[in-house]
């Protein structure tokens, strides 16, 4: 029987899923496992970087149970890009650093004012705390002894790769939404890791591969220890971005992606890069292929913070997040409903910003907390895609994914906040889906990720905006802009407050 399923691993902040589809992207089977968050202090955010394969394994193992391995054609792979991930020179676990961490902060503002305009001019990016370039000149400076362990800078999806086939490299989406490439040729250049004061971090860098070319074949101790086929070839994959937009149905020049996800991901996809500082990032993930993106920890970390710190604090809800649903639909609107600001890790203007409620009077509940959380997330999405399109940018379509979509209610709030019409993806894992369009086209099933994604994928819903809510939105959003400039100095005044 030939190969008829490939194998989507999609490595996030916390999760790690293994997604099995069909060669016409419908899922067959997934697992997922767990991750350990580390705050050893404030503005650190880690992971147990051993614990990235021993989850995987877990993650691949139950995701194939009952299933014949020699059915996999190949195995690509998505992962959270920027955080830092570092191997030691045998290839053994140093450190990791979540991308949601903001320990660098003053690092990447004195890079900023000192070599900011010379690094975009390189990279399209300027230095932010979580970048990765930005907290590796932060070991450097703070943990001499862990920066001079250190054998390979990778990425969370790299050190799968390389305990799937003994191969260390990476791929050009990653490592240029990182800031770590010369843009558009997307190739590594030591002037600007000298800029970063990295010139001695350029033997860090691996072998730089395109997102659809093979690392390798899985190893037969890989195989022992998943229970993967030996030689069953892996492919690089994306940036978990990339892979979600992918897996989610966009696909050429204007296509607009946003995932509702840990992150505030918002990319329009264009055959040349946006060259405006006011853009965050470029991505290139292939030749003449770029997203031009705006993004911020500021989505759906947020209600990640509320469930585990304010839902779960007694340990009885069976389901919190099917609560928190609830309670936003039983909630009546008004057009004075509180607001809330999404900064819980800080903001695409700087990690000062915080999170916040504002306007809570005696008779509004949980339920009315939780739809301004939801309405505060959709308003930053919303201010990162006027940033894109203010930049040159044309959206003739937006596609909406990430685990936010999983809501009832968040959904319809995107599409009614942004004002446009948004298409769902019929693949809930649409970063594995994503991982696994790369590993198609790795393989020759499809002759790029174009054609990929128009066979792989398919809309579960269209969403169209309600015009009163659509009115009402927008007159919230003008008070939330204003709300938000006129906080600007006191979050700038409680930052010295941290500080010696």
């Amino acid at each position: 029987m030939a190969p008829d399923l490939l194998l989507g691993i999609d490595i996030g902040n916390t999760v790690v899923k293994a997604v099995l589809f069909d060669l016409s992207g419908h899922q067959i089977a997934r697992h997922g496992v767990d991750g350990t968050t580390l705050k050893p202090a404030p503005g650190m955010v880690e992971r147990p970087a051993a614990e990235l394969w021993a989850n995987a394994r877990a993650a691949i193992s139950g995701c194939l149970a009952g299933i014949d391995p020699t059915r996999i054609a190949a195995i690509g792979l998505a992962g959270h890009g920027n955080g830092l991930y570092l191997l030691d020179k045998a290839g053994a676990p140093l450190l990791g650093i979540q991308s949601l961490d903001s320990r660098a902060a003053a690092v990447a503002a004195d890079l900023d004012r000192g070599v900011g305009a010379e690094l975009h001019g390189i990279c399209l990016q300027r230095p932010w705390p979580a970048q990765t370039p930005t907290l590796l000149a932060w070991v450097k400076g703070h943990q001499p002894k862990v920066y001079a362990q250190a054998g390979t800078l990778c990425f969370a999806k790299d050190i799968i790769a390389f305990h799937l086939t003994g191969t260390r490299a990476s791929e050009v989406s990653d490592m240029s939404g990182a800031g770590l490439l010369r843009l558009p040729g997307a190739a590594y250049d030591e002037s600007l890791m000298a800029l970063y004061g990295l010139s001695d971090a350029v033997p860090l860098l691996p072998p730089l591969l395109q997102p659809t070319d093979i690392v390798g074949p899985v190893t037969p101790a890989a195989a022992a220890a998943t229970g993967l086929r030996a030689g069953t070839p892996v492919v690089a994959g994306y940036f978990d971005v990339v892979a979600s937009a992918l897996g989610s149905g966009a696909a050429g020049q204007g296509a607009a992606s946003i995932v509702l996800g840990s992150w505030s991901i918002n990319q329009i996809f264009a055959n040349t890069p946006a060259r405006d500082t006011d853009v965050f990032m470029v991505t290139a993930f292939g030749p003449g292929r770029f997203a031009n993106m705006d993004n911020s920890a500021t989505s759906a970390a947020n209600l990640e913070w509320y469930v585990r710190t304010l839902v779960e604090r007694s340990g009885h809800h069976l389901d919190p997040f099917a609560l928190v649903n609830d309670l936003v639909g039983q909630a009546e609107i008004a057009p004075d409903d509180p607001m809330f600001h999404p900064f819980l890790y800080g903001g695409r203007h700087g990690a000062h910003q915080r999170g916040g409620f504002y306007g809570i009077a005696g008779w509004h509940d949980e339920g009315h907390l939780l739809r301004a959380l939801y309405e505060g997330v959709a308003f930053e999405h919303r201010r990162h895609v006027q940033t894109l399109t203010a930049s040159g940018a044309n959206v003739s379509q937006v596609y909406l994914s990430g685990g936010g979509t999983r809501s009832p209610h968040w959904p319809q709030i995107m599409t009614d906040v942004l004002g446009l019409p948004v298409q769902l993806g019929a693949v809930d894992e649409t970063g594995a889906l994503g991982g696994a369009i790369a590993a198609a086209v790795g393989i020759g099933l499809y002759p790029d990720d174009p054609a990929a994604v128009a066979a792989m994928t398919r809309d579960r819903a269209q969403l169209s905006p309600d015009p009163a809510r659509k009115a009402l939105h927008d007159r919230r959003f003008a008070i939330w802009q204003r709300l938000t400039a006129a906080m600007e100095p006191f979050w700038a005044e409680l930052a010295t407050l941290g500080q010696p």
